[in-house]
């Protein structure tokens, strides 16, 4: 599903110098995969998340999803192959301030234009539901909490029925419990074959995972098998 191959990432410095915030990587993910990426700050996990989710593209090397190079694609094309086949989580949620909770989902679908107009609401409301958030789904995102606000998104990130699910930090705002039932969401996610990357500082998230990625100054230290945490 998803494969990065001798991807580098360099970022122009107001001084003239540069900053490589990744330096060859490449890795394989395979269809239904559930991946936590582990790293300090500046290690280089957003960058990858970046790319894999064309937010971004590499400075050399190749990122090819499903099949697709996504560095022959113009501007044009990358969004709408990204509403189509990737959902992105924020980790401060993102959400339109002035849409209710199941607009912001309509209008995601509005731009992805893969989901029939007439079965959008129908899909949106049952994405809520799913999510614990049929109660809420005609408040404007300030009426939540922050719990539910990344509910949410994550919601709004699956309204187009993504191949891939790609999210930074999803938990890092979020209590405990809320954050052990977004782990939780993710596993069923992953067990219903949507692949996952998810950057997270976590513990309980990264367990959960089926794979861990490691990173350190811009390159993969680590690929190894989660040790599942069945809470």
């Amino acid at each position: 599903m998803i494969e990065v191959v001798g991807v580098t990432k360099r970022y122009a410095q107001r001084s003239g110098q540069h900053r490589d915030a990744l330096l060859g990587v490449s890795l394989r993910v395979a269809r239904g995969e559930h991946v936590a990426v582990l790293g300090k700050s500046g290690s280089g996990k957003s960058t990858l998340l970046n790319l894999v989710a064309a937010l971004d593209r590499p400075t050399s090397g190749s990122v090819r999803i499903a099949g697709v190079e996504l560095e022959r694609l113009n501007e044009n094309e990358l969004a709408r192959w990204r509403g189509r086949t990737v959902g992105v989580v924020f980790q401060f949620f993102q959400l339109l301030p002035t849409l209710t909770v199941i607009e912001n989902l309509l209008l995601a679908m509005e731009f992805g234009d893969c989901i029939p107009v007439d079965k959008r609401r129908t899909r949106a409301s049952e994405l809520l539901a799913q999510v614990e958030l049929g109660h809420a789904v005609d408040r404007l995102p300030s009426m939540l909490s922050g719990g539910e606000q990344q509910r949410a998104a994550i919601a709004r990130a699956l309204a187009n029925d993504p191949a891939i699910l790609v999210a930074d930090e999803p938990t890092g705002n979020l209590d405990s419990e809320t954050g052990a039932a977004i782990g939780r969401l993710f596993r069923r996610l992953a067990t219903a074959g949507t692949t996952l990357l998810i950057v997270t500082h976590d513990p309980s998230i990264a367990d959960g995972a089926g794979r861990v990625l490691e990173l350190k100054d811009g390159a993969v230290t680590a690929d190894r098998m989660a040790v599942r945490n069945a809470s």
